[in-house]
């Protein structure tokens, strides 16, 4: 089995080129359990995205909420909103993931009134596609039918991609959804952003809460409120979560060595190190590295 990294940058924004060779849409499969992690990262980015459960059940975190979308349904998740995902139950989930420029959606002079409103709309970081419903039908369908056009990549193909997006849109717009446009929503979002992202490129640092709090131009209680809220954890529990996660990629190098690995994401004990890394990973971290070495041997 091939681990794949996810790779972001220092703002938590996805590398991944979501684009065909003439289009602004990627449309694959993902498997939970073989991303380098062993789940999919926070994570956002300007696209947005539609997902279709395949195989088992996930559960994903959009903002602040968790939802547990079952196989066979879906989630729509909105442009730049923060989200993350796990398998549910060890369930080997697999799913097809869309995503596109908004831009794309319609025609140029339909975007500002059909498009660019659900975009900014702060009550809609999500919504669930619910394969029972006739909306959440059709939407689930053209999914698939799209990934089936471009794995298949008949003549014409782009053409009908380009036919099944608005049909999409319109059946996820047609449901008399009430939109709300609330400033301080957007400001709190752009403050957590601005503070795992100053997490992100520090942590290999000595950080302290203050630092944090600073980020994101907040009072050290209040930061953790806002870490509470939308990650059910401390922000300094956080850092070591993601220094944990940073070093799975570090462990998998040939050459690596624990005490260096430690000493490259911000731990400043070996011992500490070994500690968290077991309570997170249920194994030292000399064991995941040979396991995961002996994985890659096979492979």
């Amino acid at each position: 089995m091939q681990m794949k990294n996810f790779m972001i940058d220092e703002s938590l924004k996805e590398l991944t080129k979501h684009h065909t060779v003439v289009m602004p849409i990627a449309c694959y499969k993902t498997t939970i359990n073989q991303n380098i992690h062993g789940y999919i990262p926070l994570h956002w980015h300007d696209e947005i995205q539609f997902v279709l459960i395949v195989k088992g059940e996930a559960i994903f975190q959009v903002n602040e909420d968790w939802i547990v979308v079952r196989e066979g349904d879906g989630l729509f998740i909105n442009s730049g909103c923060l989200h993350m995902a796990h398998e549910k139950d060890r369930s080997g989930c697999v799913y097809i993931c869309l995503n596109l420029s908004p831009y794309f959606v319609l025609s140029q002079e339909l975007y500002p009134t059909y498009v660019k409103p659900y975009i900014q709309a702060t009550n809609l970081p999500y919504l669930y596609i619910d394969a029972n419903e006739i909306w959440g039908k059709n939407i689930l369908d053209a999914i698939l039918e799209i990934y089936q056009c471009i794995e298949q990549k008949s003549q014409y193909y782009e053409i009908d991609i380009s036919i099944r997006l608005p049909f999409i849109w319109k059946n996820l717009i047609d449901n008399g959804f009430k939109l709300e446009f609330v400033q301080t929503e957007i400001v709190k979002s752009q403050r957590m952003k601005q503070m795992l992202s100053w997490i992100q490129q520090h942590y290999t640092e000595k950080i302290m809460l203050e630092d944090i709090a600073r980020a994101g131009q907040l009072s050290r209680s209040e930061c953790c409120r806002y870490f509470k809220r939308f990650l059910k954890c401390t922000p300094l529990n956080y850092v070591i979560d993601y220094r944990i996660q940073k070093s799975l990629y570090l462990l998998q190098q040939d050459d690596s060595n624990i005490t260096e690995v430690a000493y490259q994401v911000g731990f400043n004990s070996t011992s500490y190190f070994i500690n968290k890394f077991r309570d997170s990973m249920n194994m030292t971290p000399l064991a995941y590295k040979k396991n995961k070495m002996a994985q890659l041997r096979l492979n």
